[in-house]
């Protein structure tokens, strides 16, 4: 075969109209051959002899997209210095923008032989491995760019690619489970109805099922097994089951970030480059370990055939060498720029912290984020902890980024079920300013949520006090066993219609809780369907209709409040500040001198401002004033924004009354939200008035505005009345 000298930059397989050209990193490589491979498996070797800056690398001018290849590496072989080159295993390119074939993980994909961890395995692996796949980068975007909302106006929304559609009796079946499925006007309607504006991916590299879930008839359903950070995982696209499509899951990637931009939702990648599939010291040799184990790996120090896990997977991604970072950084970029994604969220973020041992926020892949020009101005959202020690680390990321706010997570949880937190509780719902004003950071660095993939969906969570994870093969050991959860009475499924009542509720006020706190909202897929897993909190490897979402299942009551309260939240900027509450007295009077009032006031049930003394003990019930003329900042035409004001009673007890506060507030009120569906929804509350809250619910009232006796029919007012529309 033709071959010429190609360049040693960009790393991967190119294809640049004519030809593609093939580069390959290896510090410790003495010699490598690309390996093409025909349908039938037939293999043509090609020896790479250009080497530039320990980059290896050809051009090829007759191959085309669709080219299966891989890679042997030959050099040294000492497990005891962390050295573990070995030609007679393929190896899948660390850059393959796309993949084909799953492995079979017979004994030729390890470098042992099983039960003699100390031998050495010299079986072809080939017929066994994922192939890299050349791809055609060319693509018609249409004009399509990011959306780049900002963090404030955001409302995501977590969804798994086959389980959002793998059910859905509008997604034709063929496009089930996929990109395409995702992109579906079926799918796309339900979320804009809702009023998500991104939706955030479960891992969609590509990934490898675990050996020890395929024999026990199981898959890895999650995905946190990436192999390929540059390909869109295979099995997620309609296209990559036609041999003759070889490598055109990318378009269909494409096509689906297209489909929902033109919808209005952002799509942002659940990412893993803490880890990768190939495990420890007895895992199978697929990749990076047999290029550069050293170089893309975090070794034990003083017995270098060992790694270092901070993760609970068997190895740790080396975030100290420079072509680790790079491979990082280049993913990233990659994502961004030929992908259209816009953001993304990192599994186990205090991981990539770890330069030395401690968890550090200013390590070297932190700061190459912040100084990078593409990167740094998309959303990053960090999950802040590991299972390393000190790898909680809530509130210590850098002030570029976002987090999953856990402790959010827990104190909702605790309130809702009755545990005394009110002071917690407060700060939570407020924004979080304990965790993160310190760093100069604003509210929407708290990504707030009661529930995620990892644990109950929010059904389960008001129905089960204990996990019921039998199905995962493991005697239920596995999944967290303290989910502060209450099943309300009954374990599981029942046909009490209090019960049940108790439930709905329940769920109700989760959502609107989490839908009306300061910081940035983000709802489990199927939560606001009423979706169960059955009490199993750790579905990783359930890849069937226990995880996947029952469209016709849906609980469409709790559909039409999610959507309502999101609605509440989108035309009302109170419930989205920039800025932090600063306690200090603003003007609530639109004339004159009028009256002055914190920008936010907690209020005892008796209508009067909480006291020291109120937040003590065992009290469950507590009301939050938002002053809509306290809402620091300009809007996009520099002019100061101003809302209604608002009352929010949480009552995680009996029933209550409540007693308004006084007419400095606002002289009447009216109900808009009232989970526990006694309050008189559409009557007026006069200032010092009361009502009672019902057992266990939430109440959030509006300033009394009287109609207008004459419609203002100016141009704004029509342009105002038209976008609310």
């Amino acid at each position: 075969m033709e071959s010429w000298p190609g360049q040693a930059y960009p790393l991967g397989a190119t294809f640049d109209g004519s030809g593609t050209n093939f580069a390959l990193f290896s510090e410790v490589a003495d010699k490598v051959e690309l390996c093409l491979f025909d349908a039938d498996g037939t293999e043509t070797r090609v020896e790479l002899t250009e080497v530039d800056a320990f980059v290896w690398h050809c051009y090829l001018p007759t191959v085309q997209p669709g080219q299966r290849y891989g890679y042997r590496v030959d050099g040294p072989w000492e497990p005891d210095k962390g050295l573990r080159c070995n030609p007679s295993k393929l190896l899948l390119d660390p850059y393959a923008k796309a993949t084909a074939r799953e492995i079979d993980w017979d004994q030729a994909l390890f470098s042992y032989d099983f039960g003699e961890e100390d031998s050495r395995n010299d079986d072809d692996s080939a017929p066994h491995m994922t192939y890299g796949v050349v791809i055609n980068p060319f693509f018609d975007w249409e004009g399509d760019r990011r959306l780049d909302y900002p963090y404030n106006e955001s409302v995501i929304y977590e969804a798994h690619v086959k389980g959002l559609t793998q059910l859905h009796p509008d997604v034709p079946e063929e496009l089930r489970g996929t990109y395409a499925g995702v992109a579906h006007p079926a799918v796309t309607a339900h979320l804009t109805k809702l009023g998500v504006t991104a939706i955030e991916l479960m891992p969609v590299h590509q990934f490898i099922q675990d050996s020890t879930l395929l024999d026990q008839g199981l898959r890895n359903y999650w995905g946190y097994n990436t192999l390929g950070f540059f390909a869109p995982h295979a099995a997620y696209s309609s296209a990559a089951r036609d041999e003759d499509r070889l490598g055109q899951q990318v378009q269909e990637f494409k096509s689906m970030v297209k489909d929902l931009h033109e919808a209005g939702i952002e799509v942002i990648l659940d990412v893993v480059y803490n880890h990768t599939a190939e495990g420890n010291h007895l895992g199978p040799t697929l990749s990076f370990k047999g290029i550069d184990n050293a170089a893309y790996y975090r070794l034990v120090e003083d017995d270098q055939r060992y790694y270092m896990d901070y993760t609970g997977t068997g190895n740790s991604l080396n975030v100290r060498h420079p072509h680790s970072l790079q491979l990082l950084m280049d993913s990233l970029r990659y994502w961004v720029t030929e992908m259209h994604v816009d953001g993304f969220r990192f599994d186990l973020a205090s991981t990539l912290a770890r330069e030395f041992y401690d968890v550090d926020r200013l390590s070297t892949f932190f700061e190459l984020v912040q100084q990078d020009p593409v990167v740094s101005q998309v959303k990053l959202i960090a999950e802040p902890w590991d299972i390393g020690p000190g790898g909680y680390q809530v509130g210590g990321f850098p002030p570029q980024w976002t987090e999953w706010n856990g402790k959010y997570r827990d104190t909702v949880r605790d309130f809702w079920r009755g545990e005394p937190s009110l002071g917690e509780f407060a700060s939570r719902i407020a924004g979080s300013s304990d965790l993160y004003e310190h760093s100069g950071r604003r509210p929407v660095a708290s990504i707030n949520f009661v529930t995620a993939h990892d644990g109950f969906t929010m059904r389960d969570l008001v129905s089960y006090d204990e996990k019921h994870n039998e199905a995962n093969g493991e005697d239920n050991n596995d999944g967290e066993s303290h989910n502060r959860s209450w099943n309300h009475g009954v374990e599981g499924p029942t046909d009490d219609p209090e019960i049940l009542g108790a439930r709905a509720r329940a769920q109700r006020n989760f959502i609107a809780t989490l839908l009306l706190s300061q910081g940035v909202p983000m709802l489990l897929h199927g939560d606001e369907l009423g979706r169960t897993q059955q009490g199993n909190n750790n579905t990783y490897a359930q890849d069937n209709e226990l995880s996947w979402v029952h469209w016709d299942d849906a609980d469409t009551p709790l559909v039409e409040f999610t959507a309502a309260v999101m609605r509440l939240r989108r035309d009302h900027p109170t419930f989205r500040r920039k800025r932090f509450f600063r306690g200090a007295t603003v003007r609530v009077a639109d004339h004159g001198d009028g009256d002055r009032l914190n920008d936010i006031v907690w209020l005892h049930l008796g209508g009067r401002p909480m006291e020291e003394g109120d937040w003590a003990g065992d009290g469950k019930a507590l009301g939050m004033y938002l002053n809509g003329h306290g809402i620091a900042g300009l809007d996009q035409r520099g002019q100061r924004i101003v809302d209604d004001h608002f009352l929010l009673y949480f009552n995680a007890d009996g029933p209550a009354e409540v007693t308004l506060p006084p007419d400095e507030y606002a002289d009447a009120w009216d109900v808009v939200i009232d989970t526990g569906g006694s309050a008189d929804a559409d009557g007026t509350f006069e200032a010092g008035g009361t009502f009672t809250i019902p057992h266990r619910s939430m109440v959030v009232l509006r300033e009394h505005r009287e109609p207008e006796v004459e419609p203002d029919l100016s141009v704004a007012a029509s342009v105002a009345q038209a976008r609310k529309a």
